[in-house]
């Protein structure tokens, strides 16, 4: 919970960033209101912190969607490691 792990994809899914950066909403902002990158889109996984994120990242202008836990773990289920990078890649 004191790291995010972040994972832009472009629109064929090909991995454009992948950083880890503290869980405070200011942060998340930096990295993904970068002016090189056209972000259509942030998932970001129910949790401990998402009301909280959620908020700041909308209020900042980011277009973000909350997605339920339990349809995160459906469809990452297949993934042979468990990690916060793999979990990013897959919801990206």
């Amino acid at each position: 919970m004191k790291e995010t792990a972040v994972c832009i994809v472009d629109e064929s899914g090909r991995i454009c960033r992948e950083v880890k950066v503290v869980s405070h909403p200011d942060d998340l902002v930096v990295v993904l209101k970068d002016p090189a990158l056209n972000i259509e889109r942030v998932g970001l996984e129910a949790g401990p912190l998402s009301q909280w994120q959620f908020e700041k990242l909308a209020s900042a202008g980011l277009p973000v969607i909350c997605i339920e836990t339990r349809h995160v773990k459906a469809f990452l289920k297949a993934q042979p490691n468990k990690t916060d990078r793999n979990d990013a890649r897959g919801i990206a």
